[in-house]
């Protein structure tokens, strides 16, 4: 037994240096280990946002607007245009992202249309709402020089039936519905020329490659301001506040909303199936975002209506808002290709 504890006290001096680096080498796993935690606390890095548009257009604006008051309340992110299909292909590359928030899209009604055709295999199910950026009333713009008002327009169209152009981003979306229903309203065919986003079509009715446009104030209000093209009507049953003076279809006796009310807004969605606490994060920042005064202030610089819808709740109104394209865009567009 004695023999037992003078080893043990022999042993102990030898045993000390290697118990200490132990517990040194235990202490610092810990603190690796916390500190992997906190680099890996949603988000650790920028978030990629695309835009299913061209850059230059309401949509990217509004994101580019967001974006560094997103940085503020913890999100950066980074614009990534992804135009095609009418919204369709960087919306496509959403629904097949990772869903752990880094990758999000802005939807827009537009997509909505032509998921109300069966024009695409995307479905609302793929997706889960963050936060509305805003909805945006649609305007029927000409060059300056050309028809001095909506009922000019409209007899030009009777005089010109099948000739007249009217120039959209995208196809069978609600501003190629509205432009659909200009020419129903004048009993005439006419020529829709879509492109793949406002920027290129503000761009082209400017420089009179086309008669007219179907646009939201944010993305023609700069050309209006500069005197190259200016609104005739208001797709929407009051006036807008940025341009008190343009009638609305429907006080000038135009029927636009013959099959229900329909309405173009962007909003922001992640892959279904994030992480609870990943997507309340991002709910959270984009809320306070949008929210935010200097937001608000280029909204209303720029005909643009602002609200708080989020989550669960952007996913009803979403839900809502196909079903009354379902049957409005399906009606407009019979036999139509």
């Amino acid at each position: 037994m004695k023999h037992s504890l003078a080893l043990a006290r022999g042993f102990a001096p030898a045993l000390a240096p290697a118990l200490g680096l132990a517990a040194t080498l235990r202490a610092v796993l810990l603190a690796s280990a916390g500190s992997a935690t906190a680099q890996d606390k949603f988000p650790s890095r920028e978030v990629r946002l695309i835009v299913p548009w061209n850059a230059g257009g309401s949509n990217d604006i509004a994101a580019r607007v967001l974006a560094p008051i997103l940085a503020e309340n913890g999100v950066r992110i980074i614009v990534d245009n992804v135009p095609g299909g009418t919204g369709t292909i960087g919306m496509g590359r959403v629904a097949s992202a990772n869903p752990d928030g880094y990758t999000l899209g802005m939807g827009t009604s537009s997509t909505l249309s032509m998921i109300a055709q069966n024009k695409t295999p995307l479905r609302n199910d793929q997706f889960a709402g963050i936060a509305r950026v805003s909805s945006d009333p649609l305007m029927l713009l000409v060059k300056t020089d050309g028809a001095k008002d909506i009922d000019a327009f409209i007899a030009q169209m009777k005089a010109n039936p099948g000739k007249v152009t009217i120039g959209t981003p995208g196809s069978y979306n609600i501003n190629h519905i509205f432009a659909t229903m200009t020419a129903k309203s004048a009993g005439v065919d006419y020529v829709n020329v879509p492109y793949p986003g406002g920027a290129k079509v503000i761009t082209d009715l400017a420089g009179g490659q086309i008669d007219a446009a179907v646009l939201k104030p944010s993305e023609s209000i700069a050309q209006i301001k500069a005197g190259q093209v200016k609104p005739i009507a208001i797709f929407d049953n009051q006036r807008l506040t940025v341009f008190p003076d343009v009638p609305t279809m429907k006080e000038k006796g135009f029927d636009v909303f013959p099959y229900g009310p329909v309405v173009q807004m962007a909003y922001i969605v992640g892959p279904a199936k994030m992480p609870p606490d990943v997507r309340k994060t991002l709910i959270d920042a984009f809320r306070k975002s949008i929210q935010d005064p200097r937001f608000k202030t280029f909204a209303a610089e720029n005909g643009v209506l602002v609200d708080d819808l989020t989550g669960d709740a952007l996913d009803a109104e979403v839900n809502a808002v196909q079903k009354s394209l379902n049957a409005v865009a399906t009606q407009v567009f019979k036999g139509a290709e």
